[in-house]
């Protein structure tokens, strides 16, 4: 009778915990995190392009805040890799896009081989949210991994709908699923369209009570550069009022992205989850600024470079972050921060302290809570010893304060600016200043030895 006794009142326990769970999770909120692939720092509206056509980030950056130093990477997969890890590129040997290995006979380097995925054995964002009773999703473009170990479905997340073949082709690519293939578009279903809908059917399945995390990888506006016809028009007609440095078909592609946030928007709305949902939009590294296949896309002006290059054009990205009652709206965020310091920040902000060790990210909390008041972040790092289709060339940074260093890894020569004074990276200031050229150089060939950088070779090393 006692054992019975007990037991009942055991089980009730129990059940009162069960009943506690769902208001537990309604505490944290659902995060969405969409990225952009090649949008460059000036290609929206909110951020000054009077061209492409915007609506929805634009609101979503007066009801939320805007980032004007929000760092990525010089290429999109060690920008990815820092997302999901926390952890700086370099250290993880991703620090091109996969599957790329582009030499130069005239150079006097060999770029060192990048890797082929992202380690099975690395803790993914996704993979920490689940631990914690998130429901995770992926859609889009994952470019960390192709086969059945280092695909999302390994690697933390419920579903996933990624780009399979073709990903530059916005009218012929498949999708797949846990590896298989779901769907191959023959010229009916635009690319951005169906990623779009997909993020909609992965939200549609989402319960209150249970909070979600969906990253959302658009392929747009990454070249090719391939317009819905329906939107082309309007920007052909308009590019009479303007020099030609814009491209109507880039400006089509960042429409039907913007266009599929909203509908995004809209749906979070209708299920009311929108008031417990963190929206966060960045671009995976600067846009492309030659021709390519296409007339140059856009331009990072005033910033240096663009794509493939450790300038600020090549890693100055767009950021906007939306939570409706959590984040004051309409601000300005000046405070500088980096991709990778998104794992360790939304840990904090759920309240998970067991993270995986070096870490190379750090918190921003503070920042998104007080944005006007100064982040001390300290130095961040890029590295790119690699050749790119953008006319970049091995090369390595390294920002602290206003400060900044950069490195030309073909010949060792260095350069100093101070982007508080010098956003575009104009006025070599290492002559007059040694002793900051100096300690920055000296910090940066620190951290590459800590982190295990690879390096250039040089081809006739008897020579140098």
């Amino acid at each position: 009778m006692m054992k019975k006794h007990v037991f009942m009142n055991l089980s009730l326990f129990i059940a009162s915990l069960l009943l506690c769970l769902p208001s537990l999770a309604q505490d944290r909120p659902n995060i969405i995190f969409i990225l952009a692939d090649d949008l460059g720092y000036k290609d929206l509206g909110c951020y000054g392009n009077p061209f492409n056509e915007t609506p929805v980030l634009d609101q979503m950056a007066a009801d939320g805040m805007l980032f004007t130093q929000a760092y990525a990477h010089p290429a999109c997969s060690p920008s990815r890799a820092a997302l999901m890890t926390g952890k700086h590129p370099a250290r993880l040997g991703i620090t091109t896009a996969l599957g790329l290995n582009r030499q130069d006979e005239s150079s006097p380097v060999i770029t060192p081989k990048v890797a082929d995925f992202l380690p099975t054995d690395e803790i993914t964002l996704a993979e920490l949210l689940k631990k914690n009773g998130y429901a995770t999703g992926m859609v889009g473009k994952w470019h960390l991994g192709n086969d059945e170990s280092t695909l999302p479905h390994a690697q933390g997340f419920d579903y996933d709908r990624v780009i399979g073949k073709n990903g530059l082709d916005y009218y012929n690519y498949s999708i797949t699923s846990g590896g298989k293939e779901i769907f191959l578009d023959e010229g009916t279903d635009y690319l951005t369209d169906k990623l779009s809908e997909y993020a909609l059917e992965f939200i549609q399945q989402q319960k209150k009570e249970k909070p979600f995390f969906l990253y959302l990888a658009y392929s747009a506006p990454h070249l090719l550069i391939v317009p819905k016809a329906e939107k082309v028009s309007k920007y052909m007609f308009k590019l009479r009022k303007f020099d030609k440095k814009y491209n109507p078909y880039y400006a089509t592609m960042i429409e039907s992205m913007d266009e599929g946030i909203g509908h995004i928007l809209a749906e979070l709305k209708r299920k009311e989850m929108l008031e417990n949902t963190l929206l966060i939009f960045k671009s995976d590294n600067g846009g492309v600024g030659m021709d390519q296949i296409a007339y140059r896309p856009t331009s990072m002006e005033p910033l240096r470079k663009w794509k493939g290059h450790v300038y600020e054009g090549g890693v100055r990205v767009p950021l906007i972050m939306q939570w409706q009652g959590h984040l004051p709206a309409g601000t300005q965020n000046d405070n500088y921060l980096v991709i990778e310091d998104f794992l360790p920040t939304l840990m904090e902000l759920i309240g998970e302290k067991d993270l995986p060790t070096t870490l190379d990210g750090q918190s921003f909390l503070a920042s998104m809570k007080n944005p006007t008041e100064e982040y001390e972040h300290g130095p961040v790092y890029f590295h790119f010893p690699h050749f790119s289709g953008q006319g970049g060339y091995p090369a390595g940074a390294v920002r602290d304060g206003a400060w900044k260093l950069v490195e030309n890894y073909e010949t060792g020569k260095t350069e100093l600016f101070n982007l508080k004074e010098d956003v575009s990276e104009g006025n070599d200031l290492k002559h007059e200043n040694p002793e900051k050229a100096k300690a920055l150089w000296q910090m940066l060939q620190d951290w590459q030895r800590d982190v295990g950088a690879k390096m250039p070779k040089k081809k006739f090393p008897h020579q140098y």
